[in-house]
């Protein structure tokens, strides 16, 4: 019995739309990672990026659980000396929510240059506007 290995020109993407009200955010981001990554489909291959393009919207009405709003935190550094900086995620989610979703998912795909490739694919919208209606995505809800 051979085992399959995907090829780059091989791969069949598909695109997805998935409207994020009311969803936690976790929850979603793990699942946006596994179809950038091609985790769902039976052709996944680690080395190779088989993933799907994803467009998210409705990010500004995303759900945390918990008491995440006043206790978690968005950290970053400026790179100067003392230049740490921090951001609630209830002030986070009201202006940048998009940004929130796309940092959640970077985190959860490969630090490497296939993982740099892969987020590539992902559109996230704040609103229920997106651009790529022409590649008429197909509608996947998440519970």
């Amino acid at each position: 019995m051979k085992t399959y290995m995907a090829k780059t020109q091989d791969v069949k993407r598909e695109w997805y739309i998935i409207d994020a009200t009311d969803v936690p955010l976790g929850r979603l981001a793990s699942q946006v990672a596994s179809i950038l990554r091609g985790k769902n489909k039976p052709t996944f291959t680690p080395n190779v990026d088989t993933g799907d393009y994803v467009i998210v919207i409705n990010t500004d009405k995303i759900a945390l659980t918990g008491k995440k709003k006043e206790q978690k935190y968005y950290r970053y550094h400026t790179g100067y000396i003392g230049g740490l900086k921090e951001v609630r995620y209830d002030k986070l989610m009201d202006e940048k929510s998009d940004f929130a979703l796309q940092k959640a998912v970077k985190g959860m795909l490969p630090k490497n240059s296939i993982g740099r490739q892969m987020i590539k694919k992902l559109f996230v919208y704040k609103g229920s506007e997106q651009h790529q209606q022409a590649q008429q995505p197909k509608e996947l809800i998440i519970k």
